[in-house]
């Protein structure tokens, strides 16, 4: 299973189409009392049934094209959440694609789909850089989820993250977070890349108080939202011109010119990884995108998610950040929402959310549910071949 599987990246045109004119939302209105349902660039599927519970699914767009891409698939024996969040262009997060394949999962299974991923992608970039230079400095976060017989399997680069919300016995919700984030803010981060990087004194470098991996600053945003548009992930796919002295960029493109020669992969695209047998007090899990957590705690959202229905409440989580993110600037979400695709970027990013619910009675029955595929923000949805029993590979 959770093999990676390549398709041009043309064939998934029609899946990207960025909306600037109406709020998709479920068949049966969606919509809500939380302020999201007037938001043109927020598309939400309120609840859908997976084969142990259900779950909800939404996506805001800040950037001028989208660059956070998402896939949820349910099948007869497993359920798989997938969120790619991309910077410098969405060609890395619209190439990531998982599907099923060997009729099992392990962590070595999802290490290796990972490195099939992050080879398929490097492939491209050496196709297409002749054309299009700039795709070497293009790269993805990449968020995987997958509960398969009662265990969840979870693998992450980049700062995309995936939180537990636990039950006590007092009745309370706890939040527990199941990645790392593999970001230069982290201590043990920068701790990691000086121990890799004992001879390169450029390795880290403060700027205005932040720290950046090599004192790069990667998008257009970056003078006017210096918090959030610096280079500071660790581990990503793609990236090509931090891993690879092939890819480097001319002095044409002053942005990513390193101080000195790549002697050495700066990134890596070797995932973290962590399984988890679930557990009766196990209530669900918040799957998202580092624009969520930007804005809200961990234990804010399991709260939020705890306290609140199920229908739309990946929606809800998504306008809480939002109202937060218009507060820090002064304004009311109201009025954030009248800003265009790529206005809003200087006041929020892209943002993915998927909130797995688990009815553990349903852990280790045979359900009947439907098998989809959908992807994040363009209410594409059709079969899914991710079926632990069929174990046939995808094409």
């Amino acid at each position: 299973m959770a093999s990676s599987c390549w398709r041009p990246v043309r064939r998934y045109a029609r899946m990207n189409k960025d909306i600037n004119t109406t709020n998709n939302k479920n068949e049966d209105g969606g919509g809500g009392s939380d302020g999201g349902d007037d938001d043109a660039l927020l598309w939400c599927r309120d609840l859908e049934k997976h084969c142990y519970g259900e779950l909800s699914f939404a996506v805001v767009q800040a950037n001028e094209v989208l660059e956070d891409q998402s896939q949820v698939e349910t099948g007869r024996d497993a359920t798989f959440v997938g969120v790619y969040d991309g910077h410098g262009g969405p060609d890395a997060s619209r190439f990531i694609w998982f599907a099923q394949q060997n009729g099992t999962i392990s962590e070595e299974v999802l290490r290796s789909a990972y490195s099939a991923t992050e080879d398929g992608f490097l492939s491209l970039v050496r196709r297409s850089c002749g054309i299009k230079p700039l795709i070497a400095a293009i790269g993805s976060c990449c968020l995987v989820g997958i509960i398969w017989k009662g265990t969840l399997y979870v693998a992450n680069l980049g700062d995309s993250r995936a939180v537990v919300g636990y039950e006590r016995r007092s009745n309370k919700i706890v939040a527990e977070q199941l990645t790392t984030d593999h970001n230069a803010s982290m201590e043990e981060v920068r701790q990691e890349l000086q121990s890799l990087h004992p001879d390169d004194s450029h390795i880290l470098v403060m700027k205005h108080g932040v720290w950046r991996i090599k004192g790069i600053i990667q998008d257009f945003y970056r003078n006017a939202y210096p918090g959030k548009n610096l280079f500071a992930v660790s581990r990503s796919i793609g990236d090509a011109y931090l891993k690879r002295p092939e890819f480097s960029l001319d002095p044409s493109f002053p942005r990513f010119q390193l101080p000195e020669p790549l002697r050495r992969p700066v990134l890596t695209s070797e995932p973290s990884i962590c399984s988890r047998v679930l557990r009766p007090k196990d209530k669900f899990l918040i799957f998202a995108s580092d624009g969520l957590w930007e804005h809200m705690t961990n234990q804010q959202a399991v709260d939020m998610v705890f306290n609140n229905p199920r229908a739309g409440i990946a929606r809800r989580l998504i306008v809480s950040a939002l109202n937060e993110a218009a507060r820090k600037r002064q304004m009311r979400y109201d009025e954030l929402k009248k800003f265009e695709r790529g206005v809003r970027r200087f006041i929020h990013d892209d943002i993915t959310v998927v909130v797995v619910f688990i009815d553990h009675e349903l852990l280790h029955k045979k359900t009947s549910v439907p098998e989809l595929s959908i992807r994040g923000f363009t209410d594409t949805v059709g079969p899914s071949n991710f079926s632990i029993l069929q174990g046939q590979p995808v094409s």
